[in-house]
């Protein structure tokens, strides 16, 4: 079992030690994995589910770390100090807030073993793929067992957010087997701004911009980075009509020349720091043991990026380099748009 390290934009990261793994993964659906929305499935079932979470949320809002980890299945409980300090630093933001479900989703993975790329389908799916009402669950490495998805819809005194629950079902009893908060805004706007944002710096020809504003939309529009929609795939596909051929991809990297040397960039993404947007480029090094060089080079790399690319000036306040060494392992450093010379 491992931990499950998980977003949360406006409160920053957290690592939420779970009996899952979960991840991306599209793959082939396998008949062991099936998956009811809660219309399909019986009203027990959905109003334990939906109790349970319910619970699970008390807890997190009064900052009952204890309790809660008496909930969760062996796994999470016997490492459980990611979402105690979860709890502890955002329980503030929730307390008094009132969290409204979503309906829940049961998903059942047979066999013996786990289950190394699991896909779940839910709901009913037309030609052209998914409808308003169903999802799809990208799951790797999960044990077999019925598990529950109950998220929440919390107006926070930091703004909106989403609580997600993972249940897996032991016994009579749903356990806790994972947790993810996750705000609806970056920087201080949300996902139709970002998407409008996209098309107006598409239509200004500053098509690395759009790009960039389209990942952070697509980062916002669902509460768990597993799961898809009609809607995400609508933005998705959206999206990757707009993305440039010079910018990195998980299958490639790009190279970019910066004071004589060549480097290989790995991704180029958006990142919120307060209610700042900035640009965080990774690429590949050698070693990052000498940091004093390191930080030259990230210098070297941010500059050259933004000649690259002189339109980031307008949509971001700075640029973060970050060499990766091939352990994987990083240096990073920070330089504010108005210092690039």
């Amino acid at each position: 079992m491992n931990c499950l390290l998980a977003r949360n934009t406006n409160l920053g990261w957290f690592s939420a030690c779970a009996g899952l793994v979960l991840g991306l993964f599209l793959g082939a659906r396998a008949e062991a994995e099936t998956c009811l929305t809660a219309n399909d499935m019986d009203q027990a079932t959905r109003s334990a589910l939906t109790t349970s979470g319910q619970r699970y949320y008390d807890l997190l809002a009064r900052g009952d770390s204890a309790t809660l980890r008496q909930g969760a299945i062996p796994a999470v409980a016997a490492d459980f100090s990611g979402i105690e300090a979860t709890v502890k630093e955002n329980q503030p933001a929730f307390m008094g807030a009132k969290a409204a479900p979503r309906p829940p989703f049961l998903l059942d993975a047979q066999g013996g073993a786990p289950i190394p790329h699991a896909e779940f389908f839910c709901g009913v799916f037309g030609s052209r793929g998914q409808t308003a009402d169903s999802a799809v669950f990208y799951l790797n490495n999960l044990p077999p067992g019925k598990y529950g998805i109950v998220i929440f819809d919390v107006p926070s005194s930091k703004g909106a957010h989403t609580v997600s629950f993972i249940l897996q079902q032991q016994g009579d009893d749903w356990k806790l087997g994972g947790l993810y908060l996750k705000s609806s805004q970056v920087a201080g706007h949300d996902l139709n701004w970002f998407v409008t944002r996209a098309h107006e710096l598409k239509a200004r020809g500053q098509v690395h911009n759009a790009w960039f504003y389209y990942l952070e939309a697509r980062n916002l529009i669902s509460p768990l980075d597993f799961m898809s929609t009609q809607a995400t795939d609508k933005l998705y596909d959206e999206s990757q009509s707009a993305q440039p051929i010079d910018v990195p991809s998980e299958a490639k990297a790009v190279d970019l020349a910066a004071t004589g040397s060549t480097y290989k960039l790995i991704s180029i993404f958006p990142e919120a720091v307060g209610n700042d947007l900035d640009l965080i480029v990774k690429y590949q090094a050698a070693n990052i043991a000498n940091t004093g060089q390191t930080y030259q080079t990230n210098l070297a790399v941010i500059k050259a990026l933004v000649t690259k690319y002189p339109e980031v000036r307008d949509a971001f306040a700075a640029v973060v380099a970050r060499a990766v060494d091939p352990a994987g392992r990083d240096y990073g450093t920070l330089l504010a748009m108005k210092d690039i010379k």
